[in-house]
């Protein structure tokens, strides 16, 4: 009896897991977000020992998911960045993009990225306060939601006991606010070959979501596929899908090499590059809803039976 009762309980506590692993969990966003927006982090400016900090925490996520490195060295492929808008003595600094892979032996590959570097304490540019230098920017927006959600994509994806028809690279870039320099850079001197890249899915400020003006889904003018792939797709949320592959995100790196993207975006809003950007002003619930939205499209893009054509919107 008691060794059925243990059996039971295990038993219990798998499903338990299993489960976990079948959603987007609320209280992982928030751990990340609070983690990566604490003023601790000094705003995450490219080149600081804080952002290094940021990647550490990064990679250390993937190896817990058991990710596939596949950076040039480990999860890490390493960079330099110019700081280009002001005069600063540091222009020239050292990023990484971090970048871990689930290798399901499929001939295609879906990446997602967000970036998760941010403006720092004002001194490398972009601050939209007059009086911005020197204060901690923290980006709880901007980027720490899109890598709140690149994180929880790939916990997601990598512990839902499927063997999925494609394989998943998942790219935390370096140095987006000084030009999208880690997904040019990536893009330049690819890990993966970029013609096995069916798709890329950018998430760049998905933590502002405002009802009145929805969740903005760019890209979808980029393959004749996108309209098959979100035929019937409901969420809570509204969304609004726009033609054009470019845009002010890393997915436009990818959309310059002839890959089919999208840009998953809640908006502008008067924190936006501001020392006011915090954690707790992020829409926790609404994040989430996101996700399930982008896990949906990801899941209908791996039942294409090809690889996905590319067409320029502009």
């Amino acid at each position: 009896m008691k060794n059925i009762s243990l059996l039971l309980t295990f038993c219990c506590l798998l499903g338990i897991q299993i489960a976990q692993a079948q959603q987007i969990e609320v209280s992982n966003l928030k751990k990340h977000i609070y983690y990566l927006a604490d003023d601790k982090m000094q705003g995450r400016g490219t080149g600081s020992k804080e952002v290094f900090k940021a990647a550490d925490y990064i990679e250390k996520e993937f190896k817990k998911y058991k990710l596939e490195p596949k950076g040039e060295k480990g999860y890490r492929q390493s960079f330099k960045a110019k700081v280009w808008k002001v005069k600063v003595a540091d222009s020239i600094r050292n990023a990484d993009n971090i970048i871990g892979f689930i290798d399901n032996g499929a001939d295609l590959t879906v990446v997602i990225g967000a970036h998760y570097d941010h403006l720092g304490t004002g001194r490398q540019g972009s601050s939209k306060d007059s009086l911005g230098v020197g204060k901690i920017h923290n980006g709880a927006d901007d980027n720490a939601s899109g890598t709140a959600g690149l994180l929880e994509l790939a916990r997601y994806f990598s512990s839902n006991n499927e063997k999925e028809p494609y394989n998943l690279l998942f790219i935390a870039f370096g140095a987006e606010e000084l030009g999208l320099v880690g997904s040019k850079y990536f893009t330049e001197h690819p890990t993966l070959p970029l013609e096995k890249i069916t798709a890329m899915l950018n998430m760049d400020m998905i933590g502002r979501y405002n009802p009145s003006n929805g969740l903005a889904v760019i890209g979808y003018g980029t393959s004749s596929q996108w309209p098959a792939i979100f035929k019937d797709v409901q969420a809570p949320i509204k969304f609004n899908l726009s033609k054009d592959g470019n845009g002010g995100s890393d997915q436009t790196s990818f959309y310059k090499k002839n890959i089919p993207v999208l840009f998953f975006h809640t908006g502008g809003h008067p924190d936006y590059h501001m020392p006011t950007d915090d954690a707790d002003k992020i829409d926790y619930n609404a994040l989430k809803s996101i996700l399930d939205l982008e896990k949906t499209v990801v899941e209908n893009i791996m039942k294409q039976s090809s690889k996905m054509d590319f067409i320029w919107t502009n």
